[in-house]
């Protein structure tokens, strides 16, 4: 063998050396301490966010990616988070945790406390059971509501056939009627007892994909799944059309008499999901919704767009107390749901919070978090003299939102 051929041979096997990959792979990976290998054990898991880093150790980055990241800036994902500092709790007589009660009933359904799982899309990429799992660690940690996303990655069947506790459906509804239709009869059929319109626009550009991807990872604003933490940038075909500018098709096409028609073949409670202005929340009571919920998808919705915690006293007052008004987007933890029900909601929904702890931790993790929010939520109540959700006003907050 020549010297220049042996070279070559040895150069070739350095180059497909696991270690020698495994460098590299480090070298494009942009986030810092991914040399680090310490897993925390669960039970050192004290607030949602401690869920948080051990998740983004265990998936790949654009899995991560998907559950982290806000439309545009991300402005209104911060916004959310903001919101919570600008109310207060006010402090009560002091009363035992023991003593408070967080029971209520939402569409004949007793819960023990009014959180929900939110949906959130295709969870099997964050962990093997996916929805099945989260689906029992709710069902585990009080028989808490799960709403299952129209983009599952698991079938309502099997989700529904994992555990026994409440399901709701939540759906992108297509403008072909009988489609959206048909979806609703099978989530109905198998058992959801209720379901959850979306009405907002979904984001349609996630800076932080592209930041990521200009960095050497895998960018991209897909749901996530396959891929490592480095890697070269993923190759995407350029956008068309309208979308070259971000306008996306089938967006904001919603319209009543769409909704009204969707309505009459739903047998359970019908909700819709995305209101955050005080003139939608008169008109889904005009058109006998059942219960709205104050979104702006987690911050994914619209950049530069209230938070949810800003708009939701306005949307209470509208409602009027006619039809239960629920809210999500950014809360963490136990104090954030006692200033939401405060101000007038009637249950919280938790939507990042929970894929942290099933990344993390699978259904173990879930149902910890589920608890730990909850044992938060009985402690702040108490820290302000309400002993039960009724007692729970505006009067046990101040709020300073200008």
């Amino acid at each position: 063998m020549s010297r220049r051929k042996a070279i070559a041979k040895l150069a070739g096997a350095l180059a497909g050396s696991p270690l020698l990959q495994s460098d590299l792979a480090a070298q494009r990976d942009p986030r810092p301490f991914n040399d680090h290998k310490r897993l925390p054990g669960l039970n050192e898991m004290m607030v949602s966010f401690d869920f948080e880093p051990v998740c983004f150790a265990n998936v790949s980055q654009v899995t991560y990616d998907y559950t982290a990241h806000g439309d545009g800036s991300e402005f209104t994902l911060r916004r959310n988070r903001q919101a919570f500092d600008w109310v207060d709790l006010a402090p009560g007589s002091a009363i035992d945790p023991a003593s408070v009660d967080l029971s209520c009933e939402l569409f004949g359904t007793k819960l023990r406390y009014p959180i929900l799982v939110a949906p959130t899309a295709t969870m099997v990429p964050l962990h093997p059971d996916g929805e099945i799992g989260m689906h029992r660690a709710a069902t585990a940690a009080s028989n808490t509501p799960m709403i299952v996303s129209h983009n599952t990655s698991t079938t309502i069947d099997r989700i529904a056939a994992g555990a026994t506790g409440p399901l709701w459906w939540q759906l992108y509804p297509s403008p072909n009627l009988d489609a959206s239709r048909e979806i609703l009869d099978g989530a109905q059929t198998a058992g959801c007892t209720a379901v959850v319109i979306t009405v907002d626009q979904q984001a349609s550009y996630y800076e932080r994909s592209a930041q990521d991807r200009n960095l050497g990872g895998r960018g991209g604003g897909g749901r996530g799944g396959a891929g490592g933490r480095g890697g070269t940038p993923a190759a995407a075909a350029p956008p068309t059309g309208a979308a070259r500018y971000r306008i996306q098709p089938g967006r904001l096409w919603y319209n009543w008499r769409y909704l009204d028609d969707l309505r009459k073949t739903v047998k359970v409670p019908f909700l819709l999901k995305g209101i955050l202005t005080a003139e939608d929340a008169r008109l889904a009571v005009e058109h006998g919704v059942d219960g709205i919920i104050v979104s702006n998808h987690g911050g994914r919705s619209m950049d530069y767009g209230p938070s949810t915690l800003e708009v939701l006293p306005e949307i209470v007052d509208a409602v009027g107390g006619k039809i239960p008004v629920l809210v999500d987007s950014g809360f963490r933890s136990g104090s954030d749901v006692v200033k939401a029900i405060a101000l007038g909601a009637t249950a919280v929904l938790m939507g990042r919070a929970p894929r942290w702890s099933l990344g993390a931790y699978g259904a173990p993790g879930v149902q910890r978090l589920l608890e730990i929010v909850r044992t938060e939520f009985r402690d702040a109540m108490a820290s302000t003299g309400r002993t039960t959700l009724a007692a729970l006003d505006r009067s046990a907050v101040k709020v300073d939102f200008s």
